[in-house]
């Protein structure tokens, strides 16, 4: 046996490890199913605007937006994005990802403190551990506590949060967080990822219903959930935009998005303000009124688009998971340690699109699986 086998033994008993805990994951398709897993709230990934095929641009970044990168219909995004959420600027990076690990590895460094919610998304934790800030947390949505953590801590301090959870789907009280964070001096940082398109008069996201863009220091907008795109921007100042294009390694060392991307961003939002958020609402009350019926089923307070049905046990979650794969529904079960051990669930995700009489069918295959 070479060393290359022993490496891959070595690696299929890591991956049997995970499947003897009921962690093993595997990709599937949603083809044939009803979708109440996407995160493409409004249907916005099938859109008509998004066809651009007949313009003259190239189909390839050719290079880094800071060689040969760089275009019209880039800037032309970026300006749209800001001016839509009302930020003075706005830089775009190839995926929600990149662009939490870009701004959150290069905005504070050592000496500086990042103090974050406990339950914030994987991407920002992987930037906050490169940036060699210190970090903490405060407990989920805990105000309190979060004011103790800001109460003793020193030098120049980031506050953290989503505005709506991808896991729980509950949203952030940043009224109170940006108080505290003008009282004691921090600056905050929002991820919009599951807001933006879903809240405002628009479509802006939370901060902007709040009217705290200049509470807030930065804001992420991630284009791959309500605007069934591909992307995302860091939304704030003229200078933290420049400061991100010149330290931002996510963003200096990989190849531009193709200009059709750039120009179907640009389509997203001007599509946005039209996006069936009544609908979507409607759905979400329907759902948790019928939720609400059925005994012995627990199920997340949410009112998000973002429901979740609470199983407890790893197994128990991908065995109902795949009977409603069974049953015609695309629903994934979400498994610790992505969420806490003893809260591992089934995410169920609505959008404008989904009936009434499958919520119905949904719901009572759930309830026919506990019986």
């Amino acid at each position: 046996m070479n060393t290359a086998e022993r490496f891959n033994n070595y690696l299929q008993e890591k991956l049997d490890e995970r499947e003897a805990k009921g962690l093993l994951r595997t990709l599937v398709s949603n083809a044939g199913k009803t979708d109440f897993s996407s995160n493409d709230y409004f249907g916005f990934s099938t859109s008509a605007l998004y066809n651009i095929t007949g313009e003259d641009v190239g189909f390839g970044g050719t290079g880094s937006r800071s060689i040969t990168g760089n275009c019209a219909a880039a800037e032309e995004a970026e300006r749209t994005v800001a001016a839509f959420h009302k930020q003075e600027a706005a830089l775009i990076f190839n995926s929600g990802y990149m662009a939490n690990v870009g701004l959150f590895s290069t905005i504070a460094g050592k000496g500086d403190t990042y103090i974050s919610d406990e339950y914030i998304h994987a991407s920002i934790i992987d930037g906050m551990r490169l940036s060699h800030a210190g970090r903490l947390k405060f407990k989920h949505n805990d105000t309190e506590d979060l004011e103790k953590k800001l109460i003793h801590t020193q030098g120049r301090v980031f506050v953290v949060v989503e505005s709506i959870y991808s896991m729980d789907g509950d949203e952030a009280p940043l009224v109170e967080i940006a108080a505290l964070c003008h009282k004691h001096g921090a600056l905050l940082l929002v991820d919009e990822a599951h807001a933006t398109g879903i809240y405002g008069e628009k479509g802006e996201g939370l901060v902007c219903a709040y009217n705290l863009q200049k509470d807030v220091y930065a804001v992420v907008y991630t284009f791959g959930k309500a605007i069934g795109l591909h992307g995302a921007a860091v939304a704030g100042s003229k200078e933290l935009r420049d400061y991100l294009i010149n330290n931002a390694r996510s963003f200096i060392f990989t190849t531009a998005l193709p200009p059709h991307t750039y120009m179907q961003i640009k389509n997203a939002y001007q599509l946005l303000p039209t996006a069936d958020r009544k609908t979507l609402k409607e759905r979400i009350a329907y759902f948790r009124k019928q939720a609400e019926q059925l005994k012995g089923v627990e199920f997340l307070e949410s009112y998000s688009p973002i429901q979740g049905v609470l199983i407890g046990d790893n197994f128990k979650a991908k065995a109902l998971a795949q009977h409603l794969s069974e049953k015609g529904f695309f629903v994934r079960a979400i498994l610790s340690p992505t969420v806490p051990v003893g809260k591992e669930r089934l995410r169920v995700c609505l959008h404008a699109f989904n009936t009434t009489q499958e919520i119905d069918v949904l719901l009572t295959e759930v309830k026919n699986y506990f019986a």
